[in-house]
């Protein structure tokens, strides 16, 4: 009878629609925000922690980008694929403790698909231990060898069954393969588009599935075809379209232009343009504003049809119910017999909100064309996501952290900005040494370079040096 009642215990905690451990790790990511981000469109703290990535794991990358973000020793790190497992075992191990048994975490570092297959799969494994829906950041060079060496393990079968990308790919970019030095970013279409074609091939032979986003880095000599890459790249199968406005971080050597020339703003008005529609943003968001830009919502027949309508004061009762009862409650990664009853239980005890909800369900009807336009459609309706992430420069990052550290608020208004926005920053990199998480900018600003250092030191290129003629 002891058992039986410790099951049933654990298996009522499970099934919560908002884990008690989850629900502490919310708590504390609310009280940690800056005031200023504490508006009711917020997500962290109130139904996600926000995302997480790794660090020193993997610096190397195979290919010369103009800006890159990797301090000017990232190149001469060796890649180890024992080194990157461990790491991401430690750094997995700290998210889960610090940030609860859930949460969204992208493997980055230099390329990838640089790393032995088994190692790529061995940290995509550690993240899956620790309650992470792990994402793999690539440049999308790489084979379709690889990708099943990845995914397969020795006996054919699939070890991973599901696999998340982000392939970046721009003009910006040198190396690729078939195309070292793209003059435009029409000359990408192909290759974005065999990327997907390549995780669709494994879907129908393995039944693996996939979640795929495309990055894109925006500067002044391609901001204007931003809105032709949204516009090809959408309709390809891409899950998620991510733009990101370029920085003043990393290798200085590679900063060839007035990256400030434009703003978020720009490149969201070209993304907009592209994908032929306003992309309401404002009604949900992740951290601040200045740093993220979010539009959630599925496309009808290639049209987006945004989840909510941030003009519509109905769609806006709708987010505050949902976020004041149902904020928190995890349904990715869940398994049906955990996720079944959890929704359940969340309806259950929430049943005074279904009118508002179905209202909601009928103008979400009517902006996808109605059930005609659905129809019409043939089946070519899928969730999908737009975003903007705007990094801070490197001059910027550090004397706002230097004061964060002595824990000062700093007087000068952009200074002070700018620790808003690293206190209510969404990209968090653990360091399991110090036993705390760091914001993404500050990784990037501030402690990349000695770190690569030390990497540099730890796993020195191999070189080999040729026999002397005569």
């Amino acid at each position: 009878m002891a058992r039986v009642r410790r099951g049933l215990r654990q298996w009522l905690e499970a099934t919560r629609p908002v884990p008690r451990l989850k629900a502490a790790a919310l708590a504390r990511r609310w009280a940690e925000l800056p005031e200023s981000a504490r508006t009711p469109a917020q997500l962290v703290g109130r139904h996600a922690v926000g995302c997480e990535g790794t660090h020193g794991v993997f610096p190397r990358c195979d290919f010369t980008c103009s800006p890159c973000y990797h301090s000017a020793d990232a190149n001469k790190v060796r890649v180890d694929g024992e080194h990157t497992v461990a790491q991401v075992e430690a750094q997995m191990a700290l998210l889960e403790e610090l940030r609860g048994p859930h949460g969204h975490a992208q493997l980055i570092g230099g390329e990838v698909s640089l790393l032995d297959p088994d190692a790529h799969a061995g940290a995509l494994l550690a993240m899956r231990r620790h309650g992470r829906e792990p994402m793999s950041m690539t440049h999308g060079d790489f084979g379709e060898d690889y990708l099943r060496r990845l995914v397969l393990g020795p006996d054919g079968r699939p070890r991973l069954t599901r696999v998340s990308f982000a392939a970046h790919m721009d003009s910006l970019m040198r190396g690729r393969r078939g195309l070292p030095r793209p003059r435009r970013e029409a000359d990408l279409e192909p290759f974005r588009r065999a990327f997907v074609e390549m995780f669709r091939r494994l879907r129908a032979e393995h039944g693996v599935r996939s979640y795929l986003a495309h990055n894109m880095t925006v500067t002044p000599s391609n901001l204007g075809q931003v809105a032709e890459v949204a516009a090809t790249t959408a309709p390809l199968g891409y899950d998620m379209l991510s733009f990101q406005p370029a920085a003043f971080v990393g290798d200085r050597r590679r900063w060839k232009e007035g990256f400030r020339e434009h703003t978020s703003d720009d490149v969201w008005a070209e993304v907009e343009r592209g994908m032929g529609t306003r992309l309401p943003w404002r009604a949900l968001q992740m951290g601040d504003p200045r740093c993220n830009r979010t539009a959630w919502g599925w496309l009808v027949g290639g049209r987006f049809v945004p989840v909510l309508d941030d003009t519509d004061p109905r769609d806006l009762a709708v987010r505050d119910a949902f976020l004041a009862r149902f904020g928190g409650l995890q349904l990715t990664g869940t398994p049906p017999a955990v996720l079944v009853p959890r929704l359940l239980r969340a309806v259950g005890g929430n049943l005074a909100v279904l009118p508002a909800a179905l209202g909601w369900l009928r103008r979400a009807l009517s902006r996808s064309g109605g059930v005609r336009g659905l129809v019409a459609a043939r089946g070519r309706v899928r969730p999908f996501t737009v975003v903007v992430h705007s990094f801070m420069d490197a001059a910027q990052v550090a004397p706002a952290w230097e004061l964060m550290e002595r824990g000062v608020v700093a007087d000068d208004p952009e200074v002070r900005a700018t620790q808003e926005r690293l206190g209510a920053c969404v990209y968090a990199m653990a360091h399991p040494e110090q036993g705390r998480t760091v914001p993404a900018c500050v990784q990037h600003s501030v402690l990349d370079p000695g770190e690569n250092r030390e990497l540099r030191r730890l796993l020195p290129l191999v070189e080999v040096r040729q026999p002397a003629a005569g």
